[in-house]
């Protein structure tokens, strides 16, 4: 039998005057040629447009050619909100090669593991991680070249590398053309995240869903040409939930900003006229607790979009009570960032302040980029009921999903096995199609927007000499969203204060994955041995209380609050 052809289908072919690869580097060419004497970036006194924004980004891909750096190959950027780092999601790419922005607070061991297994040729470096970053190389067989940045707003340090960043760039041709991907499902950025595990698992990004993400938070904040967008979000974070390429797909101005501080936010609002900026609950949370001095009139609406674990309702009454919108999103580094969001409904306007508060922190809908999102089975992948009240795991699919994770094929045949990406968040689907988390099926703990693993601290703690169990749970904390509460057995005739195991767990461990309070006794099991840590996260939640208040209940001693994050 003759198969049947649709005419559709013959001398109607992809050629280079109908297809292009969807990839967002094209944005950066649109905004220099449309709008060149438009401000792009404003870093302190440094400012400059997009005609020079785009001169410099193919300066860095020019010069990372001519210092070697090949199709495939990868460059880390280890660096704070700054304009290299913003240069970096264009020029690294722009030169075929893909970006690793590595997150700042890392401890030294885990920047070695990411340098190697990353394979990085090449590293920039911000003065500020001079000292982490010497450590880690000093762990690293094969060591890359490495680039300093001198930062006018950052502190001195001793070079790391041989060549500056401004020097990097004066090797390269500003007007040199640059490569876009063969296939737009070439890979764009590189992202770890700590997983379950104490090694960091690598997300690989492609051109195509770094160009949908970006598109799709165009969509769904229904954004204004030329918006003036404020760095607290680490563009560290999955690339900064895609808005190096949303901003300038649209022209807009970013406002870079070194260190996340109310005073600084509303400095930024008054003096750049900010119309918008993204964080986690916990910089709404600066916001709500700033003192009268470092507050300004906001003289507009300020747009806000935050995510990470569900913004308690009281932090999204007061700080819309201040003149900010918020709109709430959810998503994970495996999506690009927000996939997500609460999209507000005209016939809740009515509704209480308080009662809005909660619909508002609920996660919501998918994308308009992302094409499937359901609460499941995780057995059967068959949809929950839509009662507000059956608990499933989260799932979701389409081109906003990570290729996989790098160098690990079991993680990624499990992460996106039966056809959908397994969050391992688990949640309610409410009537009206709405999705609510409720918790974590891998222990994670969402801490200030940063994935802490509870595993990770753990094996710390299982280090320390007087330690003979150790379980690590999620405790609701008003200032972070949530902290690591560590419930620790001692060995028989052994002796441990909780500030000395949390001053341990902070010299073997970034700091800000550090628990902030510790409880001892005996740690409840089933009858295999095995941890209830369901019993634990109620434990937990019961030692809740407000910032700043003395020590917990079931402290084994009395001690000093808790270190303060790094």
């Amino acid at each position: 039998m003759t198969e049947h052809r649709s005419p559709y289908d013959t001398d109607l072919d992809r050629t280079p005057a109908n297809f292009a690869a969807l990839s967002p580097l094209g944005f950066l060419a649109r905004a220099a040629a449309v709008h060149p004497t438009r401000t792009a970036v404003i870093h302190g006194k440094l400012s400059y447009d997009w005609a020079t924004a785009e001169r410099r980004c193919r300066a860095l891909a020019s010069a990372l050619a001519r210092r070697g750096v090949k199709r495939g190959d990868t460059v880390g950027v280890m660096a704070p909100n700054i304009p290299a780092l913003f240069e970096a999601h264009f020029g690294v790419p722009m030169a075929g090669a893909v970006l690793n922005a590595i997150n700042t607070r890392l401890d030294a061991a885990t920047i070695a593991f990411i340098l190697e297994h990353a394979e990085v040729k090449i590293l920039i470096v911000d003065a500020e991680y001079a000292a982490t970053v010497r450590s880690a190389l000093s762990q690293v067989k094969a060591r890359p070249l490495v680039v300093d940045i001198a930062d006018p707003q950052g502190p001195r340090a001793e070079p790391v590398g041989t060549i500056t960043y401004e020097a990097l760039l004066a090797e390269g041709d500003p007007s040199a053309a640059w490569q876009g991907p063969r296939d737009e499902w070439e890979a764009i950025a590189l992202n770890y995240t700590s997983g379950t595990t104490g090694n960091p698992k690598g997300v690989v990004y492609h051109h195509r869903g770094a160009y949908l993400n970006a598109m799709g938070n165009v969509l769904t904040w229904s954004l204004p040409r030329h918006p003036v967008y404020l760095w607290t979000l680490p563009m560290f974070h999955c690339n900064g939930w895609c808005f190096p390429w949303t901003i300038t797909a649209l022209a807009g101005t970013h406002v870079c900003l070194r260190r996340i501080e109310a005073g600084a936010i509303f400095d930024a609002i008054a003096a750049h006229g900010v119309t918008h900026f993204c964080g986690a609950p916990i910089v709404l949370n600066v916001l709500v607790n700033a003192p009268d001095a470092a507050r300004r009139p906001l003289g507009r609406t300020v747009e806000v979009m935050t995510a990470a674990s569900a913004p308690p309702a009281a932090v999204l009454e007061r700080i819309e009570a201040m003149g900010f919108h918020v709109t709430h999103v959810y998503g994970l580094t495996e999506v690009y960032g927000p996939a997500v969001v609460c999209e507000w409904r005209a016939d809740w306007d009515a509704r209480p302040p308080a009662e809005r508060a909660t619909i508002k922190a609920r996660q919501g809908v998918r994308y308009a980029v992302l094409d499937g999102l359901m609460v499941g089975d995780p057995k059967t992948l068959a949809p929950v009921p839509a009662d507000g009240a059956t608990i499933g795991e989260v799932f979701m699919r389409g081109n906003i999903v990570m290729k996989g994770y790098l160098k690990n094929p079991r993680a990624t045949a499990e992460a996106l096995q039966g056809g959908w990406f397994h969050t391992g968040d688990l949640g309610v689907t409410h009537p009206d199609g709405y999705i609510e988390l409720k918790d974590r099926s891998k222990d994670i703990i969402i801490s200030g927007g940063e994935n802490i693993s509870t595993i990770e601290i753990e094996g710390v703690l299982y280090r320390h000499p007087a330690v003979l169990e150790a379980a690590v749970v999620a405790r609701p904390d008003e200032k972070w969203g949530e902290t690591p509460c560590a419930f620790v057995t001692l060995k028989e005739g052994a002796a441990a204060t909780d500030a000395e195991l949390i001053a341990f767990c902070r010299a073997n461990m970034a700091h800000y994955k550090a628990p902030r309070a510790v409880v001892f006794g005996p740690l409840p099991k089933t009858s295999t041995g095995k941890i209830q840590k369901f019993v634990l996260r109620e434990k937990a939640r019961a030692l809740q209380r407000p910032v700043g208040a003395r020590t917990d209940p079931d402290r084994r001693r009395a001690s000093p609050a808790a270190p303060k994050r790094d």
